[in-house]
C-alpha cells in the first residue's frame, strides 16, 4: 500500500529511488499516474525546470481537488481524474503521445484512504464498506458482498487475495447476509476471522480478504496491466517506465510485463540482419526494496518493490 500524506508533510515510500528511476531532466514531460497526497509530485516539480510538466492522474475526487490547489499557482500541472487505465488517451489529448520522459505508478491506496474510516479501506476501524478509490462511481464493496454468488466471491478471494481458505470464508459472509446486512467494516473483519482456521503471525485475519476485495472492486489489477501495455507507446524512447509495488500480484504483473518486452519479441523469419528479436524495454538495475531505514520509520513500507525499465 502506497504511503502518501498530505502535500509537504511526510514523503512516500522509496521517494529517493523512484526519483533515481525517473533520472528526471528539467525540461522533460512526466506523468504521476497515482497522485494521492502529492508527495511524487511535489518532488518532481522541484527537479523540473519552467519547460518541464507534470500531468497526475487519480481516480480520487479528494486527491484531485488537492491536486488542483498546488496546480493553482504552477502552470507545469496538467490533472487527469480517471483510471490510469485510461493514460493513452489522457496523453493524446495533451498532444503528449511518445515525448514523455517519465512514467510513475505508486501503486495502491494513500495513508488517509486507508487512515479514513469513512473510506472503509481499513479493517482496523469500523466505517462504512465502501472501499471505492472514486466514490462517486462503481460498485460499493458492501453492495458487492451483498449480492455476490458464493462462487464468484470465494473466486475473487482466492486469485485477487491468494486466501488459502476463500472457500470457507465465502460461506460464512454468504450464511452472515442472511441474518443482517453486512454494511461495517469490523463486521466483515469479524465474520472473516471467525471463518479463518489459522493465519500468519503478526497479521490480521481479515487481511487478505480485504485485499481481495478492494482490489476486485477497483479493477486495479485490470487496471495496471492496460497501463504497462500503453505505456511503450506513451513514453519517448529513452524514457522511463518506473513501478512501486506493495504485494505479490502486483509485482509479479509488473515484473512479468518488464521482464518479457526487455526478452524482446521474435521478429519474421523473412526479417534481414539475422537478429532474432527486437527488445522494447531495458531494464534498469533489479528490483529494490525499501531500506532497513525506511522500514523502521514507516512499517507500511515493508512490503515495497520498486522496478525501472527504459523505452528502447
Amino acid at each position: 500500500m502506497q504511503v502518501t500524506h498530505e502535500t509537504n508533510s511526510h514523503v512516500p515510500v522509496m521517494l529517493g529511488e523512484a526519483l533515481a528511476g525517473l533520472a528526471i531532466k528539467p525540461a522533460g514531460y512526466y506523468i504521476d499516474a497515482t497522485f494521492g497526497r502529492g508527495g511524487h509530485s511535489q518532488a518532481i516539480l522541484k527537479q523540473l525546470g519552467p519547460k518541464g510538466r507534470l500531468l497526475v492522474i487519480d481516480k480520487d475526487s479528494e486527491a484531485i481537488a488537492l491536486a488542483k490547489q498546488v496546480a493553482a499557482t504552477d502552470e507545469r500541472l496538467e490533472i487527469a481524474q480517471g483510471s490510469f487505465a485510461n493514460v493513452a488517451s489522457i496523453v493524446e489529448g495533451l498532444g503528449w503521445t511518445g515525448k514523455v520522459a517519465g512514467l510513475l505508478l505508486d501503486l495502491g491506496v494513500s495513508s488517509p484512504q486507508l487512515d479514513t474510516p469513512e473510506r472503509g479501506f481499513s479493517f482496523m476501524q469500523a466505517g462504512p464498506l465502501d472501499m471505492r478509490m472514486d466514490q462517486t462511481a462503481g460498485m460499493s464493496a458492501a453492495d458487492w458482498i451483498a449480492q455476490a454468488p458464493e462462487e464468484e466471491m470465494a473466486a475473487v478471494l482466492k486469485e485477487y487475495g491468494e486466501e488459502r481458505y476463500a472457500r470457507r470464508i465465502a460461506a460464512a459472509i454468504v450464511a452472515a447476509r442472511e441474518t443482517e446486512a453486512i454494511t461495517d467494516t469490523k463486521q466483515l473483519a469479524e465474520i472473516v476471522k471467525a471463518a479463518n482456521p489459522a493465519w500468519e503471525k503478526h497479521k490480521h485475519p481479515a487481511t487478505r480478504s480485504f485485499l481481495a476485495i478492494r482490489l476486485f472492486i477497483n479493477r486495479e489489477l485490470e487496471d495496471l496491466k492496460a497501463c504497462l501495455a500503453a505505456s511503450y507507446n506513451v513514453l519517448a524512447a529513452g524514457g522511463r517506465l518506473v513501478v512501486v509495488t506493495f504485494h505479490s500480484l502486483e509485482d509479479r504483473i509488473t515484473k512479468q510485463f518488464m521482464r518479457g518486452d526487455a526478452s524482446a519479441e521474435p521478429l519474421p523469419a523473412h526479417f534481414p540482419f539475422g537478429h532474432d528479436a527486437v527488445p522494447h524495454w531495458r531494464l534498469i538495475g533489479k528490483a529494490e526494496a525499501a531500506s532497513t531505514v525506511e522500514v523502521e520509520d514507516n512499517p507500511r513500507a515493508r512490503s515495497a518493490r520498486l522496478r525501472v525499465a527504459e523505452k528502447i
